[in-house]
């Protein structure tokens, strides 16, 4: 009788396992891996679930959800409810968001209008620089705004130059940002008329003999700041290469200064970002010709009967989610949110609460609780967001099934190998090459990945894994990378 029982257990376990459900015991996997004994391979889950055992980095955590968009299941979840801090995957709740509103396609514009009359050679009147805040107005739009203008038959203005900023509130950082990422051009000041990203990039070229100082070439041109030159040409003793600016003091003295061993590349911010736009503006305006009777000042633009606009410089929003996506690029991510907001709530004044409302109520419409996670700006940079594996792939799920949306995102996304911030990882010879379009997200001790792959077997996979605590960020980027392979195998 004994015999009998063992025999049938065994029958049992035989025809389980090769029904392809593992026995598991205390947690582990008890069927041989495939790649070990040349038995059947592990099951997806099993296998995901050695690689969090075994090539997680010690003493972090991470939460993983992977689901096929192609099947229309879920493949695989570990504490997919976590709550994490997702840096710059953050990005892709701000960009689903506004890709999702029904004006999401209206470009972004910086416009010039004057209100009065132009006679004898004067604008007898005022003239003002509305911003909309175009992330990616750069010195060639600059310089086509001012071309523009200066063609209007005068060379006179007589009556004030403004500048209008009243499209956002006049917070210039997001909530949670670090005081001391401050002068670093990854945190400009925000505003809706920005020039050049808010920031100056300075290239420093070695002299002709050892201890010369360095040529320095600043863009854009401006005298709204200064330049001191303390750099030495092959000089170990000067130190390490920087561009800074006396930031504790609020000014904009850009200091250069360290060993200039080859062609070396620097960018510092500006501050305030609207001064920087108007002062380059209006010096420009005075180098093609045209005389000014005062400073320029800030005031809203209300158009009546004597307003007419001069100028309109333009920039789409698919340029504006690209360097969001490819470049990680937080001040876009932060313009985007105030576009959001202005379609979001109909207003022409906004803040940017009213676009993390936005994002709160795309939240719902995905079926979660805006209330179980903490939005605090819109490019990952603030300490304060909080957001989970599961809500990360339902947005990306709700992308996937809105075609206009997944075709604007999916295009914008980093490619495995290839270009933007996964330019080099799973490089060719991996099997992930070319088949993840995914956002990176990273600061310390925090390391993201959210997006989407292709399978061998063609079907197209949503995931997010979302490292933390972390503190060798290399080591969680290769865990990612790692997963990502599992899966294109699959």
């Amino acid at each position: 009788m004994r015999k009998e029982i063992l025999l049938t257990l065994l029958l049992l376990v035989t025809l389980s396992a090769t029904a392809g459900d593992p026995v598991r015991g205390g947690g582990k996997v008890l069927l041989p891996d495939f790649n070990a004994v040349g038995t059947l391979p592990l099951p997806l889950q099993d296998r995901l679930d050695k690689l969090v055992e075994e090539a997680l980095p010690e003493a972090s955590e991470v939460g993983i959800v992977v689901y096929d968009l192609t099947a229309k299941k879920e493949l695989y979840t570990y504490r997919q409810n976590k709550l994490c801090r997702p840096a710059s995957t953050m990005k892709l709740l701000t960009v689903i968001t506004a890709l999702s509103q029904a004006r999401a396609n209206e470009p972004f514009a910086t416009d010039v209008w004057y209100k009065g009359t132009i006679a004898n050679d004067t604008l007898v009147g005022d003239l003002y620089v509305v911003g909309g805040f175009d992330p990616e107005f750069d010195d060639a739009n600059m310089d086509t705004l001012v071309a523009r203008v200066s063609s209007f038959p005068f060379t006179a203005i007589k009556g004030k130059v403004y500048g209008d900023v009243t499209m956002k509130d006049s917070l210039y950082w997001g909530s949670g940002w670090a005081w001391d990422d401050n002068p670093s051009s990854f945190q400009p000041y925000l505003s809706p008329l920005i020039f050049h990203k808010g920031m100056v990039k300075v290239t420093a070229t070695p002299g002709a003999a050892k201890g010369d100082s360095a040529t320095l070439v600043c863009e854009p041109v401006s005298s709204f700041y200064t330049v001191a030159n303390s750099t030495e040409t092959k000089t170990p003793a000067a130190g390490k290469f920087s561009v800074s600016r006396n930031w504790l003091e609020n000014k904009n003295d850009i200091i250069v200064k360290g060993n200039i061993e080859s062609k070396r590349v620097g960018e510092v911010n500006i501050v305030p970002s609207q001064d920087f736009f108007m002062h380059t503006f209006v010096e420009r305006l005075q180098e093609k010709g045209i005389t000014l009777e005062h400073p320029y000042a800030y005031a809203e633009f209300v158009e009546d009967s004597t307003a007419a606009r001069m100028a309109r410089i333009e920039c789409s929003v698919q340029r504006v989610i690209n360097q969001i996506m490819k470049k990680s690029d937080n001040l876009n991510a932060e313009a985007l949110l105030c576009k959001l907001a202005v379609q979001a709530t109909g207003r022409r004044k906004v803040s940017a609460d009213d676009g993390l409302a936005a994002i709160n109520a795309q939240i719902r419409r995905v079926g979660h609780n805006p209330a179980d996670f903490r939005i605090a700006d819109g490019c990952g940079l603030s300490n304060y967001n909080y957001v989970s594996p599961a809500l990360l792939v339902d947005f990306l799920k709700y992308a996937y099934s809105r075609t206009s949306v997944f075709q604007s995102l999916y295009k914008s996304l980093p490619v495995s190998g290839i270009d933007g911030t996964l330019q080099s990882r799973m490089r060719s010879g991996s099997i992930a090459y070319r088949k993840v379009n995914a956002k990176t997200g990273s600061f310390t001790g925090i390391s993201s990945l959210a997006g989407y792959l292709k399978t061998n077997k063609g079907h197209d996979v949503a995931f997010a894994i979302m490292n933390q605590n972390a503190m060798s960020l290399a080591k969680a980027r290769e865990f990612q990378n790692k997963v990502c392979e599992l899966l294109c195998a699959e």
